[in-house]
Formats: structure tokens, sequence, C-alpha cells
């Protein structure tokens, strides 16, 4: 559905070290850098990106936002739990595990990455 994901970052290399870390456990290659000072994740699935503001006001989260990204198994969500941290992010919500609602059996994990947005990794169980 989604051809890109950008977030605001007030430290981009901080952010770039954190999404290197947190996304390489989900298999994902480093980020590139482009010509605006952009940091770029790409998969044949689509990209994500993470820029100071245009604006040149501070980046902030958005209350009530989450960026969900596929994970392959369990493993890679607990993984990916544990890069972010060791990369600057912060642990948020329940431990990384399974979660069973409306949607069948999620496998998940949250962080807030350096500038505080929210993100998470999902491996749908059933």
């Amino acid at each position: 559905m989604f051809t890109h994901l950008t977030v605001g970052a007030n430290d981009i290399e901080a952010s770039r070290k954190f999404y290197d870390a947190a996304l390489g456990a989900l298999g994902i290659p480093e980020g590139t850098l482009d010509t605006h000072g952009r940091y770029w994740w790409r998969t044949p699935r689509g990209a994500f990106a993470i820029t100071r503001p245009l604006n040149g006001e501070p980046a902030c989260h958005a209350n009530g936002g989450t960026i969900g990204f596929h994970a392959r198994d369990a493993a890679a969500v607990k993984a990916f739990h544990e890069a972010g941290l060791a990369a600057g992010g912060t642990a948020i919500e329940d431990p990384p595990g399974p979660r069973t609602g409306p949607f069948g059996t999620l496998e998940l994990a949250y962080l807030r990455d350096p500038s505080g947005n929210k993100i998470c990794a999902m491996h749908r169980v059933g």
C-alpha cells in the first residue's frame, strides 16, 4: 500500500545508527545518504527514511502513531528489539513477545527511536 515512510530526526547520525542496527536485525541493508542529507533504507517492497525537518523546526513524533516493520519470524522480532536498545532506542509497552487479539497471534516488539518515533517489529504467527 505504501511506497515510503519518512520520519523526522533531530540527531541524524544517532538515528542512522539506531535504524542500521534495528532494521539490520530484520535483514534490511544499511541506510544510504542522499544529496539532501536524508538516510534511506530500501527493500523491494518500499522505503523508509529519516530526515531533519525541512522547515528547520525540531523533529517530533506523532502522538498515537506507530510504524511497523515486517519480521520474518519471532527470533527477528527479538533481535530487532535487542539491536535497537543497544543502539540508543528505548523500550516501550510490553516486553517483546506474542499477543493474541482480533487479528490472531502476533509476535511484537516496540521501541522509541532517538527522536521519540514509535516503531515496532511484527511477525504474524497464525
